[in-house]
């Protein structure tokens, strides 16, 4: 009898200590071609399982959580000041966590990155609308962080958005608007943007109704949003926010445009947020 009660006794402890154990319901780790060791905020005794969806992996943590009362950041602006760039895990607001790149060492640090590209990449920017909303490519290369994860990350804050151009000749520009916000699904995830600073010219919101990306839903080739008598995400081989068509091009695999800094020759681009400094 002593011994069924201890081994009753030992089954409870077992089990409530396993249920304590929190999961992490990494949504985006498709994304994500590396081991959790080469995630900045995760603790090294951590172990990972894969369920089979392409869209989430549980991660068990049996190490320590994030200091009390903090929680996971919610973006990359929470990341203490000094940290090194690199891959981090984000929960933004509602939202299961995110693998995401954040930049540190720019301007204050704190910026998420939500797109990086290459002129010679090797991911193909031709997607499908679920492919744009979900992301792809490689958080620490080329990728887009997921046109869903973009709006539920803006949508926390009045954030603001930068974008990097490198242009033909190898000198890098920039591209500031002090407002950056993406409506949701039912709106096409429409793009608002505020006022430009900068030295890569304004080319997303230029004043030429045809070539216009602020205000403009998201396009991909598979659904057309544009204002253009054909689709130009299929034409041009990449989701955007297309009016009819373009002055930016910067999802695409090959050489991309911003206005008349570089038109079709740019080497590289960078996308990054980080709520507004005013606010």
């Amino acid at each position: 009898m002593a011994t069924q009660c201890f081994c009753l006794l030992l089954f409870t402890c077992l089990l409530a200590l396993a249920t304590s154990l929190p999961f992490l319901y990494i949504v985006n780790s498709h994304i994500f071609n590396g081991t959790l060791d080469d995630v900045k905020n995760v603790p090294p005794e951590s172990s990972q399982l894969d369920n089979g969806d392409k869209h989430v992996r549980q991660v068990r943590d049996i190490g320590p959580h994030p200091p009390a009362g903090r929680g996971w950041p919610k973006d990359c602006s929470e990341i203490s000041a000094g940290s090194h760039s690199g891959v981090y895990i984000i929960q933004p607001k509602g939202l299961h966590h995110l693998v995401v790149y954040c930049e540190m060492n720019m301007t204050n640090g704190g910026w998420t990155v939500i797109q990086r590209n290459q002129k010679d990449t090797p991911v193909t920017w031709a997607e499908s609308w679920s492919t744009y909303k979900y992301g792809f490519g490689n958080v620490r290369s080329e990728y887009w962080l997921g046109t869903e994860y973009i709006h539920q990350i803006a949508k926390q804050k009045v954030y603001q958005v930068r974008f990097i151009i490198q242009d033909s000749t190898d000198n890098t520009n920039f591209a500031d608007y002090n407002l950056f916000s993406v409506e949701d699904e039912s709106q096409g995830y429409r793009l608002r943007l505020g006022s430009y600073t900068g030295t890569a010219g304004d080319a997303m919101t230029a004043d030429n109704p045809n070539t216009m990306h602020d205000n403009m839903k998201f396009s991909t080739k598979d659904r057309d949003q544009d204002t253009y008598s054909k689709n130009c995400a299929y034409s041009y081989e990449g989701g955007w926010w297309y009016s009819a068509c373009y002055a930016v091009r910067l999802n695409f695999k090959g050489g991309m445009t911003w206005g008349s800094l570089c038109k079709g020759n740019c080497k590289s681009s960078l996308i990054l947020i980080k709520p507004a400094s005013y606010c």
